[in-house]
């Protein structure tokens, strides 16, 4: 069973005046799925200008460093950290005037240590990751999937370039932070694409990539996608082969409002259903026999199953991005694992604890004292035993302290507290 197609509609509102600064908007989207709910890099629905919920601080609050301890008495120094790159600026540190309207009485504070806070610089992968552009255009694309269906001199339709120039245009504009694509200058019938895996999934943190060929009788026919799954199978609707499952594909037989329509469909809107439809909370239910068991135990017993499947083949799969990452996303592949290094390592100990696959929001944990689910113990051994080879990895890569945060395989001992604290929680 497959899900319904996301359908993008154009902004509801012309931009800005000339004398105002142009602000640039989140893509006012219709939503016409059920039962799904993405969060960090999908998409909200029910709600008429979805807006983009993913943000590159997930969630987390920027720190006030300010401390206000003996304001009379002594100077104090105010600073801000910076965890996802923005610059610090000078009025973010200030330091109270000498010419105070009262005494200072020094003896008073001469013992008491001074208020500090350190400024975390910003790492030049946060800077990286700030600047790199959600679309661009690269001269070549040798090592792509589908260079070998055409050549440079190769001529188009008239109706062709315009189509794939408005899929650029539309693309360079509008698309969501999970999403990054680059387009071929000299071969306009090449794209390649990279998908954030959201919070909330079996997916979260992780890299997909997917090379994309606009064949001659495009827009009258879909583009052709292949998944780089680098010989895993992560989802129903991802092949190990490399095939991508979907009607807006025509891969699979959905009915009409699902298919490919030539005058109405885009590109962003192909990426954005993979997106939100194929990389969804619950992978399992992708798979038409299963749909209907959704909402059922059994069905439920078994989507946490292969959901914790998933998240072990998720991270076999940052292994293989980080060891062999597409041209031209090389210093991304990089640089996105250099800072969700920690976030990685630390929603797998959650996992190996015990904690549910997906119940990672907005850079936390839920309270697994509210939780009656328990993660299987082979699932948690399995994370354990793999996230040793994530963590080589992430460390070759110049990241600091992961080896000592890395939690062990859990024993049967620890397994049994951790489902009894659980089943006392859940009376």
């Amino acid at each position: 069973m497959e899900p319904d197609v996301v359908e993008i509609a154009p902004p509801l509102f012309p931009s800005g005046s000339r004398t105002r600064k142009p602000r640039k908007a989140g893509i006012p989207e219709v939503i016409d799925v059920e039962h799904y709910e993405f969060r960090n890099g999908g998409l909200v629905s029910n709600n008429n200008n979805a807006n983009l919920v993913d943000k590159k601080n997930k969630g987390k609050s920027i720190q006030d460093g300010s401390f206000y301890d003996h304001l009379a008495d002594e100077e104090v120094v105010m600073s801000t950290t910076h965890p996802w790159g923005f610059p610090s600026s000078s009025s973010k540190r200030s330091r109270r005037s000498s010419s105070r309207p009262f005494n200072r009485d020094a003896s008073a504070s001469s013992s008491r240590p001074r208020a500090a806070v350190e400024v975390v610089v910003s790492s030049a992968q946060a800077n990286f990751l700030r600047d790199f552009k959600r679309f661009d255009t690269v001269d070549n694309f040798s090592q792509h999937h589908y260079a070998s269906q055409g050549n440079a001199s190769k001529q188009h339709s008239r109706t062709w370039v315009k189509k794939v120039q408005a899929d650029w245009k539309i693309l360079e504009n509008d698309l969501p932070e999970a999403i990054s694509v680059r387009a071929c200058e000299s071969r306009m019938d090449l794209m390649r694409a990279v998908i954030v895996g959201a919070e909330g999934t079996p997916y979260h943190d992780g890299l997909f990539f997917f090379d994309i060929h606009f064949p001659d009788t495009y827009p009258s026919v879909p583009p052709m996608v292949h998944y780089h799954s680098g010989g895993l199978r992560i989802n129903p609707n991802l092949y190990n082969c490399g095939k991508v499952c979907l009607s807006l594909l025509g891969t699979w037989n959905g009915n009409a409002r699902e298919q490919w329509l030539p005058q109405e469909s885009t590109m962003l809107q192909l990426l954005v259903s993979i997106q939100a439809l194929i990389l969804n909370q619950k992978p399992y239910f992708n798979e038409p026999a299963y749909g209907r068991t959704k909402g059922t135990p059994s069905g439920e017993a078994h989507s946490k199953f292969y959901s914790e499947n998933v998240y072990v083949l998720s991270l076999r799969t940052m292994v293989y991005s980080m060891r062999k990452p597409p041209k031209h996303f090389e210093e991304f592949v990089r640089s996105h694992y250099f800072e969700r290094a920690h976030d990685i390592v630390k929603a797998s100990n959650a996992y190996i604890d015990g904690a549910p696959v997906g119940s990672i929001v907005k850079g936390g944990v839920q309270d697994l004292e509210e939780s009656s689910e328990s993660g299987s113990m082979k699932f948690r051994t399995e994370v354990a035993t793999f996230m040793k080879t994530v963590v080589e990895e992430l460390v070759k890569l110049g990241v600091k302290e992961l080896d000592d945060k890395l939690k062990p395989p859990p024993n049967a001992e620890s397994s049994n507290k951790s489902n009894c604290k659980r089943s006392r929680s859940s009376r």
